[in-house]
């Protein structure tokens, strides 16, 4: 018996209907399950029209699919300081692996100021991406301008070969939850997309991520985004000397569970600092079991994502792509902090998160 296969068109106008037109050249390439229910599927999603699914037998749980071919890996000029990752050919983060189950570093201040500076950084690089946000670029034009604006301030974008990730930038959209890869599918009014930038100056890692409106979006969205950032904000709030790490996810999730929306649990925020991921792990929900307690010097991300259906998650084919399991929308904020003698410092802050 033959399986059903649905049109792979992401915005079929006949409700993606099981389909028998398979599209020739994705046959030749061995990619199966590429079939339309009429031409007009056809031309808008065939690898006969530049561009293929990889994946296109993958149960997609909402209307995002991925858009190939990926464009070439980005160079990085030879000059710029690379993290280990950037120079092994698996992308294995060896100082991370070396320093597994160590506690929180104590910066001192020559690396807190190196922290301020790369989240400075980090912070441009993210606005100049997204001022550029509009209906009709590709995600992989965002990540060209993610690469360009980091190698021009000669810092290196964190993601790129992390663990063989393929492209300088995580875009994330509708029902992503996170680590969406760039490809060349355009955003379309309505869409919601995270941006997570990542990059790696004179020693030291930064990390932030938003999420926008493409256009006019829906209520349900602006809420969602809404939501999300007040659950970053608030949790931010509870953060200096003495506060416990389990409690960040005690702020969250009533936040997230007044509003109707869940908390993913797969992903937390992490310690960042000469590393790209390390202690202290900091789960986002209530009831975690998160160990240690914030103390001046430390650094850290606190990185809420927040689902307007399940809290749960699948993954795409290409080990990386995490998506909400009912296909609802998903947005994220993140920030990197630091505990001072006082309280806490946004070091990635822009105009209107500074505490």
């Amino acid at each position: 018996m033959s399986t059903v296969v649905l049109c792979q068109s992401t915005n079929c106008p006949h409700g993606n209907p099981p389909s028998r037109l398979e599209c020739p050249t994705c046959n030749k390439l061995g990619i199966r399950g590429s079939f339309f229910c009429g031409q007009e599927c056809f031309k808008a999603g065939c690898e006969s029209y530049g561009t293929y699914n990889p994946f296109a037998s993958y149960r997609y749980t909402g209307s995002m699919r991925p858009l190939y071919p990926l464009s070439p890996k980005r160079a990085v000029p030879a000059h710029i300081p690379r993290p280990d990752h950037a120079m092994n050919e698996d992308g294995v983060p060896l100082g991370e692996i070396r320093r597994s189950g160590q506690p929180p570093r104590i910066l001192n201040a020559e690396e807190i100021k190196k922290m301020r500076h790369v989240c400075k950084l980090g912070r441009e690089i993210l606005d100049a991406a997204a001022s550029q946000i509009r209906p009709g670029i590709t995600t992989d034009a965002l990540d060209a301008i993610v690469h360009e604006e980091t190698i021009a301030r000669n810092a290196y974008p964190s993601p790129l070969n992390y663990r063989n990730f393929p492209k300088s930038v995580c875009t994330s959209v509708n029902e992503v939850i996170c680590h969406g890869i760039p490809d060349q599918r355009k955003l379309v009014e309505g869409d919601i997309i995270n941006i997570d930038v990542s990059l790696y100056y004179d020693g030291f890692h930064g990390d932030l991520n938003a999420t926008y409106p493409v256009g006019e979006i829906d209520e349900a969205s602006k809420k969602l985004i809404r939501t999300t950032r007040q659950c970053l904000d608030d949790s931010i709030k509870i953060c200096k000397p003495g506060a416990l790490f389990r409690d960040i996810g005690k702020v969250i999730e009533p936040v997230a569970r007044a509003n109707g929306c869940s908390v993913v649990r797969a992903y937390t925020g992490h310690g960042i600092n000469d590393l790209f991921h390390t202690a202290p792990n900091i789960p986002h929900y209530s009831k975690n079991k998160a160990v240690g307690t914030m103390k001046p010097g430390m650094v850290f991300t606190i990185e809420p994502m927040i689902n307007l259906g399940s809290w749960d998650l699948v993954h795409w084919d290409d080990s990386w792509t995490a998506t909400t399991i009912d296909g609802k929308r998903s947005a994220q904020f993140e920030e990197t902090l630091l505990i001072t003698e006082t309280g806490v410092e946004v070091l990635t802050a822009g105009q209107g998160t500074d505490l």
